[in-house]
């Protein structure tokens, strides 16, 4: 089981790819993107919500939206 964290605390996640991480393809032609569905999502106040990726270079940057707000995952 992975971990992340999320202002100071440890969540573990749950593996729930999308139809297209299970045949091997990317959300764009690129891979990248301002908002991208990663495999995993997180219980987070009481409700499952997707890890998501912003990619435009080397690296990304993992959030998970909670009230119309983007909440930084490590």
């Amino acid at each position: 089981m992975e971990y992340v964290t999320i202002s100071g605390v440890e969540y573990s996640t749950i593996y729930a790819p999308m139809w297209y991480h299970l045949k091997g393809l990317t959300q764009t032609a690129t891979g990248y993107g301002k908002k991208l569905n990663t495999s995993y999502k997180v219980l987070y106040a009481g409700r499952e919500r997707r890890i998501y990726c912003c990619c435009f270079s080397n690296c990304g940057t993992c959030y998970i939206i909670a009230n119309r707000n983007k909440i930084s995952v490590s």
